[in-house]
C-alpha cells in the first residue's frame, strides 16, 4: 500500500486520505487546495464483477475502501475527537455500445477501443465513496456522462498506445490527455447539461463529498 502526502497553504476541518494512485484525482484535490495522504488498495479488480455499470463502480470503490481500512488501525482514528479522517475511493468505467470497458490489456484491444470511439460516443460511469474513519459512516455518489468524439486520426491512436497511458485508464480513455482532448466534441451530463470536460464533473462530485461529508457523519 503506497502512501504520500500533499499539503495546502491553509488548514482544513478534516484529515483526508485519497485511496487512489490516479494522477488525475491527485491533481483535482490539489487544485481544490486540500491536504491529503495517498494510499492504494492494490485489489484484484477483475475478481469483482457486476453486470450493471452503476453497481460495478460502486462495489469496486467500496472494495478499495475496505482493503485500505483492513490495513489501518481504526482505533487510532476513532480517538481523533472533532477532526474526522475521511477516506475517498473511486472507480470509473466506460460503456460503449452496451459493453463495459475497463483498462485494455493488449495493444490490439486498446486500438479496438479507441477506433470504436472515433466519430462516435461513449458513456462514462464514475463512483466516489467517502468513508469517515472516525465514525465508520460511509456515503457514495455516482457521476454519469456521455462523451462525444470527432474522428480520431489513426496516428493519434497509435501515439496514445505507444505512450502506454491507455493501459492505465478505464476504456483506454483519458479525456484530459493533450492527444485526446482536441478530439472531444462534447461531454454531457446524463441530465442534459453541457460540460467543458470530464475533469470538471469529477471535481464537482469530489468537492461535494469531501467538503461536506464530515458535517453529516460526525
Amino acid at each position: 500500500m503506497a502512501t504520500a502526502s500533499h499539503s495546502p497553504s491553509s488548514p482544513q476541518p478534516f484529515k483526508l486520505i485519497l485511496g487512489s494512485s490516479s494522477v488525475a484525482r491527485k491533481h483535482i484535490l490539489e487544485a481544490m487546495g486540500l491536504e491529503f495522504q495517498v494510499m492504494t488498495a492494490d485489489i484484484d479488480e477483475k475478481s469483482i464483477r457486476r453486470e450493471n455499470p452503476d453497481d460495478l463502480v460502486m462495489v469496486l470503490a467500496e472494495a478499495k475502501a475496505d482493503a485500505i481500512i483492513s490495513r489501518l488501525n481504526i482505533a487510532d482514528y476513532q480517538k481523533e475527537g472533532n477532526q474526522p479522517t475521511l477516506l475517498i475511493t473511486s472507480d470509473i468505467v466506460v460503456v460503449h455500445e452496451g459493453i463495459i470497458r475497463e483498462k485494455p490489456t493488449t495493444k490490439e484491444e486498446a486500438r479496438q477501443f479507441l477506433k470504436g470511439y472515433s466519430g462516435g460516443h461513449v458513456s462514462t460511469v464514475g463512483s466516489v465513496v467517502v468513508t469517515n474513519l472516525t465514525t465508520g459512516k460511509r456515503l457514495g455518489s455516482l457521476d454519469k456522462a456521455e462523451v462525444y468524439f470527432h474522428d480520431i486520426p489513426d496516428e493519434v491512436i497509435e501515439n496514445l498506445i505507444d505512450e502506454g497511458v491507455v493501459f492505465r485508464v478505464a476504456g483506454g480513455l483519458l479525456l484530459e490527455h493533450p492527444l485526446t482532448l482536441p478530439f472531444v466534441e462534447a461531454v454531457r451530463q446524463r441530465h442534459g447539461s453541457l460540460e467543458g470536460n470530464r475533469k470538471q464533473a469529477i471535481s464537482r462530485c469530489t468537492v461535494c463529498l469531501a467538503k461536506h461529508f464530515w458535517r453529516y457523519c460526525r
